[in-house]
């Protein structure tokens, strides 16, 4: 397939476009920055030169393209307007197909909000935490458009051996410093690794008759707590941890804090039973074990 990228650089993307590549996939990665292009031209992707915030300057290469993932992010103030703007540039392009364009829109397991404890599916409904509902408005839009063939998948928390969402923790640890958490030890946050998530993205870019949402995620939820003693071990670090009160993270961090401090327990049963994807990272004692 010809798949245009969004976000080939980022954590997610870089494994999303490894994938794509070793599946026999022609990539064409959009790339604000020569450092970007040469990054992705070396892994063997085509480059076409854009920002995601301005999409009239490289919209046109979309026409020729079997598939779009969109998994970029300014992860700014704008993040909400940046989104938009691709989009609309989506809809436009749909408007003028004779066949459905794939869309790979990435949403987030923040969209559910706390599950009270429950495992939740995609059937379950929605309760996104006000910063991020915008992405509920833009799945919809793209999903309604019939030049458009749209499937949203909602990552659970991803992590990789160098981090991922992992970063502060790993940081505390290597700063020999008690591993911060935010709200309380017993938080569940359902976890991925980023490869079984990149190949979550090709079967959904691949498999074009399926539309709607669906849901990555290997461990249902595991608690923070037991995620920070897990870290901890592989580093012999001695475990200790400090847990900042709700409220005073949120008025440190701000309103995106709310996000890792909900507890949440998700299913992916749909997307295993859609596709056949089998994640190879089960337990986070794979990726880190014990040291």
């Amino acid at each position: 397939m010809r798949i245009f990228l969004l976000g080939a650089t980022g954590s997610i993307g870089s494994a999303i476009l490894s994938t794509l590549v070793a599946a026999g996939h022609h990539v064409t990665a959009l790339c604000r920055s020569d450092h970007s292009a040469s990054a992705v031209a070396r892994r063997g992707a085509a480059v076409q030169r854009g920002d995601m915030r301005a999409p009239r300057g490289w919209a046109h290469a979309l026409r020729d393209q079997d598939a779009v993932i969109q998994a970029a992010a300014t992860f700014d103030t704008d993040m909400a307007e940046a989104d938009r703007a691709v989009v609309d540039a989506l809809l436009e392009v749909g408007a003028t197909r004779n066949s459905p364009l794939r869309v790979v829109y990435t949403g987030g397991c923040w969209l559910y909000g706390d599950t009270g404890g429950r495992i939740v599916d995609e059937a379950s409904g929605f309760a996104p935490i006000p910063a991020f509902a915008w992405m509920l408005d833009h799945a919809d839009l793209l999903m309604r458009c019939p030049g458009l063939s749209t499937v949203v998948i909602h990552p659970a928390m991803v992590y990789h051996a160098g981090g991922g969402v992992f970063d502060d923790m790993l940081a505390d640890i290597r700063a020999h410093r008690p591993i911060e958490i935010r709200g309380h030890p017993d938080i569940r946050w359902p976890l991925v690794h980023r490869d079984d998530l990149a190949l979550a993205y090709q079967l959904l870019a691949e498999m074009q008759g399926l539309t709607g949402h669906f849901n990555a995620v290997a461990q249902t939820g595991v608690e923070i707590g037991r995620i920070a003693a897990t870290l901890a071990r592989a580093s012999g670090h001695d475990g200790q941890l400090t847990c900042r009160p709700r409220a005073e993270v949120l008025a440190r961090e701000g309103e995106w804090a709310e996000g890792p401090m909900l507890d949440q327990r998700l299913s992916a049963r749909r997307l295993i039973e859609a596709t056949g994807w089998t994640p190879q990272h089960r337990d986070l004692s794979q990726t880190f074990p014990p040291g």
